[in-house]
């Protein structure tokens, strides 16, 4: 027989009324009995009511996701897969259902309108932000719900978001590899109109900057995250007469790519050439063992996937509620894939350096 909610409060001690605030994360409810309440119903495996719920808040208890499509690019990728699981758990938790759309991205903002005249979702949660996305005064202007998955600059709104400090990131990421004697350091980057692409190639032009590199436009490449873009770039850069001897990636993904690279040229990497990525710590993805195969700038999108999933559960439930922003910072792990420059431990070998 299922466990309901009349059989949850009587296991707990607690009203059957504090027990369904509890569960969806009303503020009265303080944090201790919230997560005593969570653990039980896990552990009676009890499942909320939708139905019910429906019922009696007038609510859809349904989540929107569209994705935008496009000849460009394709949203729905092993992030995605990790970023949804995240997000899921908290739902799930929530006794709500999650709705998927796929869209043409020409027809994106009419069919937001269209989902928010139909009343079919309670929330929305925006993917894949660009530089000024025109989604964030549309969704604002239409009075939904919802939150972004990364940030839009040069949006001179407030909203909701939960993204990772991706200037930040790659500014240490850079700058390690400067420290390892590396000048010629190449940047496998996404589209440059997505928003984390463009922060992110801030804060690799910052770190050779402080250190008087001028960023040199040659080594900077833009193209959808895929191991095809890591190899062509890396087989490109081969045909320099200075070619770079570090990579910094955007992703995992390329990065494989690079090192296929390197291995049909007969070179090795973290000796002749280092590599550096980006790590969202894929679930099925992984960066090798105990000691990553890839250094790495590491935030984990599902780990997101579950703070987006906290506050748009809150927004849903407290409409007044201040606006949330959410910055993750990456922690930088040293794995296999980098080392000096190779002019650089020459030098070190010859002991010109100290």
């Amino acid at each position: 027989m299922a466990t309901n909610l009349k059989d949850l409060s009587a296991k707990l001690g607690l009203s059957q009324t504090t027990v369904s605030r509890a569960l969806n994360g009303y503020p009265e409810v303080s944090e201790s009995t919230r997560l005593r309440v969570m653990q039980v119903a896990k552990e009676m495996n009890y499942a909320p009511n939708a139905r019910a719920k429906r019922l009696a808040t007038g609510r859809t208890m349904t989540i929107g996701h569209v994705l935008p499509v496009s000849k460009k690019h394709e949203m729905v990728n092993p992030i995605f897969a990790d970023f949804i699981a995240g997000a899921g758990e908290v739902y799930s938790a929530n006794g709500y259902d999650l709705q998927l759309s796929v869209v043409e991205d020409v027809d994106e903002e009419g069919f937001y309108r269209r989902l928010a005249a139909r009343g079919t979702v309670d929330g929305m949660v925006v993917h894949g932000p660009k530089v000024n996305d025109m989604r964030v005064p549309l969704l604002t202007e239409l009075g939904m719900p919802f939150i972004v998955h990364g940030r839009s600059s040069d949006v001179d709104l407030p909203y909701n978001f939960v993204d990772v400090n991706n200037r930040r990131s790659f500014e240490r990421a850079t700058s390690f590899l400067l420290d390892l004697g590396h000048r010629r350091i190449a940047l496998l980057n996404g589209f440059s109109d997505m928003d984390f692409a463009a922060r992110r190639a801030a804060g690799y032009s910052s770190a050779l900057a402080t250190r008087g590199v001028s960023p040199d436009p040659d080594l900077m490449l833009h193209d959808e995250m895929t191991e095809a873009f890591g190899y062509d770039a890396m087989r490109s850069f081969f045909e320099m007469d200075n070619s770079p001897t570090a990579v910094v990636c955007s992703s995992i993904i390329p990065a494989i790519g690079v090192r296929r690279a390197l291995w049909d040229a007969g070179l090795v990497m973290g000796k002749d050439v280092s590599v550096i990525v980006h790590d969202d710590d894929l679930s099925y993805f992984r960066n090798g063992g105990d000691v990553p195969e890839f250094t790495a700038v590491r935030s984990s999108v599902r780990e997101a996937g579950r703070r987006v999933g906290e506050v748009l559960m809150d927004m849903i439930e407290t409409p007044d509620a201040p606006v949330r922003q959410v910055m993750l910072e990456a922690a930088l792990l040293v794995g296999q894939s980098t080392g000096p420059a190779p002019a650089f431990l020459d030098a070190q070998n010859n002991g010109t350096v100290t």
